[in-house]
């Protein structure tokens, strides 16, 4: 009775830490890319936790990476990181608000069930899906649209192209997501976590060059919140967060675990209003009522039984 009090106690708080600091990564992009180029930002915060995170997990799984392992590493961290996290970075840099950027990331499982589907021997979407996508669009083009009758114009829209850029950055993400459930990677998912995170850190770092951001750029002129928002999202968003949700997915159905799609937009919400004084706007809630209504319709939608194991459910956060 003891042990099994201590593991939902450790389940609770693991719970706790994948909603919060999730949640709280936009606000911290938003300040690290002030004076950090994004797709520097991103390749920093990879790059360290990889480092910090891979000689312990060689030392608990006593497992030698092969050749094999780190390529298929590079491909799904690359999706995970350019895409995923850059666009967030980069939509960021370009003032896009945190909390419009965090509900279009929610539809990340929307693009899992879709793509998982397309794989060969994946589970057919069901109608229930096949409306959550369309809806969830709806809501996405709300987001964008600049007029919509009796929900006002101001406050929470983002730009066409902004809006194209965090989409096919949530479709890299699924992508990624989808991969590492199928590619040959090491048994030890920390092991293969901290691969992800070495390999598309250096992806990112040599995207963020050919772009040109190292050009003319000073180290000196990194601010003390921009340092502060780096080590945050290094420490919390990427080694702390990911611990934590390493052990949900060992303990913890993967339909439950996914609940953090629908309420890390929620906890970023919320930051951003008090910490950025960002405006919430009717369109913004309606949009965002819509988004995260339709992410709780896939999540929650019955799996065939064959395919459960293999839903594409994210391993790695924003």
């Amino acid at each position: 009775m003891n042990r099994q009090s201590n593991n939902a106690r450790a389940i609770a708080v693991a719970f706790a830490m994948v909603y919060f600091f999730w949640g709280s990564t936009f606000i911290a992009v938003s300040y690290g890319v002030e004076t950090i180029p994004p797709l520097m930002l991103v390749g920093i915060r990879q790059l360290i936790a990889g480092i910090v995170l891979y000689p312990l997990a060689r030392f608990r799984s006593n497992e030698k990476p092969t050749l094999q392992h780190w390529l298929s590493g590079a491909l799904i961290g690359g999706l995970l990181f350019i895409g995923g996290n850059g666009s967030i970075a980069w939509a960021e840099a370009k003032l896009t608000p945190t909390n419009i950027t965090a509900v279009m990331v929610a539809t990340v499982p929307l693009w899992m069930a879709l793509m998982d589907w397309l794989r060969q021997g994946g589970p057919r979407p069901t109608a229930r899906i096949w409306t959550a996508l369309g809806v969830g669009l709806a809501g996405v083009s709300l987001l964008v649209s600049p007029h919509i009758p009796f929900v006002g114009g101001a406050g929470a829209r983002v730009s066409p192209i902004c809006a194209l850029v965090l989409i096919t950055g949530s479709l890299c993400w699924a992508a990624g997501s989808i991969f590492s459930r199928h590619l040959r990677l090491p048994r030890s998912l920390m092991l293969s976590t901290s691969i992800f995170l070495i390999a598309g850190g250096l992806l990112v770092f040599a995207v963020s060059f050919a772009l040109g951001e190292f050009t003319n750029f000073n180290v000196l002129q990194i601010s003390l919140r921009s340092w502060l928002a780096a080590l945050y999202l290094v420490i919390f968003g990427s080694i702390v967060g990911l611990s934590a949700y390493a052990y949900l997915l060992r303990n913890v159905q993967p339909a439950r675990v996914a609940t953090y799609a629908y309420i890390n937009p929620v906890i970023a919400v919320i930051l951003g209003w008090i910490f950025a004084h960002e405006t919430v706007s009717l369109r913004m809630l309606i949009a965002a009522a819509i988004i995260l209504g339709t992410v709780v319709m896939v999540i929650t939608a019955p799996h065939a039984p064959a395919t459960e194991d293999a839903s594409g459910q994210p391993v790695v956060p924003d």
